[in-house]
């Protein structure tokens, strides 16, 4: 896009949302101070580095098989330094367990160290990035239906140690990256039929992780996150919301609120104030249930506006860990990434450009139909020519450019593979 013609739109954008009293510069300014973590298993589907082979279980399912799947390390950094190249702003990466660095070896989950990942490690200082963590419950011959929450103590001991190992891995990401990595623990644990020992299985689950978080570490943002159901464990989920929030009210760590983990009536945004009343921070996982948790690429709607708003209402950016979970095997891998990347800042910076102070004073006031009316108006003010000068700031494709980049970069990468 021709870049004087972008300048020119801006300087009319922010001339029009001063007539609002708002700061598009100092919106910017914001906007460049957020960091998204973008979750590494976009580039291969879940599959990681464990050479185990086999499908996918504890509910999650990747769905459809578009060509240029990352098959290894170098490929998965390939693909996330090009995702990054074509998003604004500087970014962190979120790993799971099973994308270690194992050198062809068997490594058992309970076996993994902070030197699996040191190559991650150094590949994120040169690339001027920050990384976070997730422990790996799922697709391995001891999770079956249930790990943490099991009765078998083995069981869950085996568990328990992944975790800690994971959290150990992630104290020592965030000690050398100079950046508290997030560790957000979750577990599938759950029932297709009816269970009748709920309370078991939840004593189960609590006891587990006062094990884990007995361990203290410096470098890391604990989180624990909730879910409604997996597939194939459709009638009891351990880890419930209810559960896991009163967990981390009472044990000082974050919840993780997940777009996809709650009934399709319930809207993610309306629990962050709430939430934020209670504990110091929260971890969000911004993705786009259709019917439910399908993990569809982050477009920008309805709920990714609400969930940014709420955010910036709350003046809660400095609390709010901003992640993406989603894993579309159905288009080109990076352009998901990018997409969903650019649409969440979209809505961070509609935000942050809503003429907030006039709302208020409408509210206060009893003035609902200004309110709803500014509300409405608000929408059709120039904020993608905001958006398209944050992308020139950063050296970055404004608009619909960035296509032909992912097209040129399956021409000559992906399409090899």
């Amino acid at each position: 896009m021709n870049t004087e013609r972008v300048k020119k739109a801006y300087d009319e954008a922010v001339a029009r949302y001063a007539e609002f009293g708002v700061d598009a510069a100092g919106a910017l300014d914001a906007l460049q101070q957020i960091s998204l973590s973008l979750h590494c298993w976009q580039t291969d589907d879940v599959s990681g580095f464990e050479n185990t082979g086999g499908q996918l279980t504890g509910g999650i399912q990747a769905t459809g098989n578009y060509p240029g799947k990352a098959r290894n390390i170098d490929e998965v950094k390939s693909d996330l330094e090009k995702a990054a190249s074509l998003i604004p702003g500087r970014h962190r990466v979120s790993l799971h367990a099973v994308y270690g660095d194992f050198g062809g070896q068997k490594v058992d989950r309970n076996q993994i160290e902070p030197k699996h990942f040191q190559s991650w490690i150094d590949w994120a200082k040169d690339n001027g990035m920050k990384l976070d963590f997730n422990n790996t419950s799922f697709s391995h011959p001891k999770s079956g239906d249930m790990t943490l929450a099991h009765r078998d103590q083995s069981i869950r001991d085996f568990w328990i140690e992944h975790i800690i190992r994971c959290r150990r891995i992630a104290d020592e990401m965030g000690r050398q990256l100079g950046s508290k990595a997030c560790h957000n623990l979750w577990v599938h644990d759950g029932s297709k039929d009816i269970t009748v020992d709920r309370y078991l299985y939840r004593k189960n689950l609590k006891e587990s992780l006062d094990k884990i978080f007995a361990v203290k570490l410096p470098n890391v943002k604990d989180a624990a996150e909730c879910k409604l159901f997996g597939t194939g464990l459709e009638s009891f989920t351990v880890g419930s919301h209810e559960f896991y929030m009163g967990y981390a009210m009472q044990n000082g760590i974050m919840a993780t609120l997940d777009m996809g983990h709650f009934h399709p009536t319930e809207e993610t945004y309306d629990k962050i104030s709430s939430l934020l009343l209670y504990m110091p921070e929260i971890l969000l996982h911004v993705s786009r249930p259709v019917r439910w948790d399908s993990d569809h690429v982050v477009i920008l709607n309805d709920s990714v506006q609400l969930l940014a708003q709420e955010i910036v209402r709350a003046g809660a950016l400095s609390r709010t860990n901003i992640g993406l979970d989603y894993f579309d095997a159905s288009i080109n891998r990076i352009g998901a990434y990018v997409i969903g990347s650019r649409a969440t800042q979209k809505a961070l910076l509609q935000a942050l450009l809503e003429p907030i102070e006039l709302l208020r004073k409408y509210e206060a006031n009893g003035q609902t139909f200004e309110r709803l009316a500014l509300l409405e108006e608000a929408k059709a003010l120039p904020w993608s020519a905001v958006y398209d000068y944050f992308c020139e700031k950063n050296s970055v494709p404004s608009a619909e450019e960035y296509i032909k980049e992912i097209q040129l970069y399956e021409k000559t990468t992906l399409s090899g593979r």
